[in-house]
């Protein structure tokens, strides 16, 4: 029995220690795809004009952005704006076949960044890290004397899509409506589908993202809810949950895609003729 006892308590304490080590790791594979951090496609690959810039957050680190500006500012001043979150994995520069249909279909104004430890930008990722990011790109639209007074769209895939409730949950005053792909409640209510051996250590985890609770916090911006049916990475579960939890008083919208996984949702027929109809019932957007 003592033996026994012994290492049950070395495997509980194996598997808190692997959690605790391993979850920002897991959140976070800023280098993957290989070579995430160091190769970063530019928007002039798909025909779009951009300016790269770099965003100073309140805790000094350097991020790397792109902004996407209609060609004249006459027009950019009058289009919406849309802040693009991208997941865990990658950089801004893979979300650059999307910010192709916003800028080129829906005449939109783009501002994508890379996360601190993303891409090119400085530092390491966290969940407070990630949310002064976050704030610092939200900034830096309002401070922009072309795009401060136009309509503002925040869109987050997966992790992008936690990054995206809390924002706006802290600042629903400045922005005009919310589209988030695929993502999860909570990292703890996330942990027993990714990690089924550690699912009772979950109060270990340190980076938590409760977009379960964030996202009750919206209380009147629109939020389109676009869900892949066979998401294998994040049960389907999560985003309806979040749905059900919304209630702004803009409205919400669901989009379910029977073929989507967690990676190719956005390939689905459908997926861009639903944001355009998001988009032009409550940002008023005329073509």
């Amino acid at each position: 029995m003592p033996l026994f006892i012994t290492g049950t308590t070395t495997l509980a304490i194996g598997g808190m220690v692997l959690l605790y080590t391993i979850q920002f790791d897991m959140l976070y594979p800023s280098n993957w795809p290989i070579g995430s951090r160091k190769f970063v496609a530019r928007p002039s690959k798909y025909g779009i004009p951009y300016s790269e810039v770099t965003i100073s957050t309140k805790d000094n680190v350097r991020l790397k952005a792109f902004v996407c500006k209609r060609p004249i500012d006459k027009e950019a001043c009058k289009r919406p704006t849309i802040l693009m979150f991208h997941g865990n994995g990658g950089n801004m520069g893979h979300q650059l076949p999307i910010a192709e249909r916003f800028y080129k279909d829906f005449k939109c104004n783009v501002v994508m960044l890379s996360y601190r430890g993303y891409g090119r930008s400085e530092g390491k990722p966290s969940e407070k890290g990630l949310r002064i990011d976050a704030q610092a790109a939200l900034d830096y639209i309002k401070k922009n004397e072309v795009f401060k007074d136009t309509k503002l769209i925040i869109y987050g895939q997966s992790l992008g899509g936690a990054v995206a409730i809390d924002l706006v949950s802290k600042n629903e005053e400045q922005v005009d409506a919310l589209i988030i792909e695929n993502t999860f409640l909570s990292v703890p209510k996330l942990v027993p589908h990714l990690v089924p051996q550690l699912r009772y250590l979950t109060f270990l985890c340190i980076q938590i993202w409760p977009s379960d609770k964030s996202i009750k916090k919206i209380k009147q911006t629109p939020i389109l809810f676009l869900s892949g049916t066979k998401d294998e990475i994040i049960p389907q579960q999560h985003m309806k949950s979040l749905y059900e939890l919304a209630q702004p008083t803009g409205g919400k919208e669901w989009k379910e895609f029977s073929n989507g996984m967690h990676n190719d949702t956005i390939v689905q027929p459908g997926y861009f003729q639903n944001i355009g109809r998001f988009i032009k019932r409550n940002v008023c957007l005329d073509e």
